[in-house]
């Protein structure tokens, strides 16, 4: 069983907060120069959000991002946020950036101001991915009560350096002369993009409409859309995470690689590899490739094991109490699909999968987490 991550970011606190709304067993990451993020696990899954807030602004989003695809490696990035809303996008429906203009691009010559921007592509993988979500609606169930369901848009979004806000101002005659394509403007979409791009890393700029950019927006109205905007993109963004991730864990491509259930994890920089053996009933044989033994290993017996262990690093103070009474949750769960004759090994398997994911920044205990799953797995 492989644990996938994906990178969200946001520019603002009220973002960030609508993200982490669809994210359980949170637990804090804090990078080597003092840039916090967040972990989350995806709800039913063992796969991850590491979330980050990049401030405003393409400069300050691009480092950002480069700092998360240094540290966590994810199989994307999704830039999660509200927007002004250009040809007329309804308030609170979501634009997915289908390409992302730089659109400060330019040079200043005799007869005016020529545009010179650059424009970053959506993952083709991705989008496709994004485009069967936006067809199925069924990500619209999780999002906070509204009087219709949002539509997504694919369309280009615009990424400057200035907040938009007038349907006059010679920049706004500047979008709408050089990029009447666009259907929404912001402030992070290029940095992130440019970003990705240089690290191989796919991404995706999506946004919340929340005013429509041209002065009409106001105190009150920002009370009732920020939100419900962020909302809306928020809960886009992790069911397109949740599908990248799983997409990722059944695809032919990974199987190719993969001759049987195993688990390979670093430990401290070097490797060790696990791969279940010989099984029955409810005991497997694990064979450790580092140490060449067979040992015969009961579900039961090693859920104990695992809480004991469970206990001993809280005790040590190396797991915080949010994380071990969350870690406790999932185990007490596992224990009790085994007793109970109307459960099945799914819900077992599940059970453990958040543990995982509850667990995975500590790496011996996460390893036989691991194992156990792999176990269980095999199991017929």
């Amino acid at each position: 069983m492989t644990t996938h991550t994906i990178v969200v970011l946001t520019a603002l606190n009220s973002e960030y907060r609508a993200v982490r709304r669809h994210l359980s067993h949170l637990r804090k990451h804090r990078h080597e120069k003092g840039t916090r993020f967040e972990l989350g696990t995806i709800p039913d899954t063992p796969h991850q959000v590491a979330l980050g807030l990049a401030d405003k602004g393409n400069h300050r989003a691009a480092v950002m991002a480069e700092r998360a695809l240094t540290e966590f490696d994810p199989l994307a990035v999704l830039f999660v946020g509200v927007a002004g809303g250009l040809l007329n996008t309804p308030l609170g429906d979501v634009v997915v950036a289908s390409k992302v203009y730089g659109y400060h691009g330019g040079t200043s010559e005799d007869d005016g101001l020529k545009a010179r921007p650059e424009a970053w592509q959506l993952d083709h993988g991705l989008s496709q991915l994004a485009q069967e979500l936006g067809r199925s609606g069924g990500w619209a169930t999780g999002i906070q009560e509204t009087d219709r369901t949002p539509a997504v848009h694919f369309a280009p979004i615009a990424a400057g350096e200035v907040v938009q806000n007038s349907g006059t101002s010679r920049e706004a005659v500047w979008l709408r002369e050089h990029f009447n394509d666009a259907r929404a403007v912001e402030m992070e979409g290029a940095g992130v993009a440019q970003a990705g791009q240089l690290n191989g890393a796919p991404v995706a700029v999506i946004r919340g409409i929340s005013d429509h950019a041209d002065g009409t927006k106001t105190t009150a109205a920002d009370a009732v859309w920020q939100p419900r905007a962020a909302d809306h993109a928020a809960a886009f963004a992790i069911r397109l995470a949740r599908e990248r991730a799983a997409e990722e864990e059944h695809s032919p491509m990974s199987r190719q690689h993969d001759p049987g259930p195993r688990y390979v994890q670093k430990v401290d920089g070097g490797s060790v590899a696990i791969q279940g053996s010989t099984v029955t009933n409810s005991v497997v044989a694990a064979q450790n490739t580092d140490r060449d033994v067979d040992a015969p290993t009961d579900l039961r017996r090693e859920l104990m094991d695992l809480r004991t262990e469970l206990e001993q690093l809280r005790a040590r103070n190396e797991l915080d109490a949010e994380t071990a009474h969350a870690a406790q949750t999932e185990l007490d769960t596992a224990s009790a699909t085994l007793t109970d004759p109307d459960s099945t090994k799914k819900s077992f398997v599940l059970a453990l999968r958040r543990l995982y994911g509850v667990v995975m920044g500590v790496t011996d205990f996460a390893a036989k987490v691991a194992t156990l799953i792999t176990a269980a797995e095999a199991l017929p």
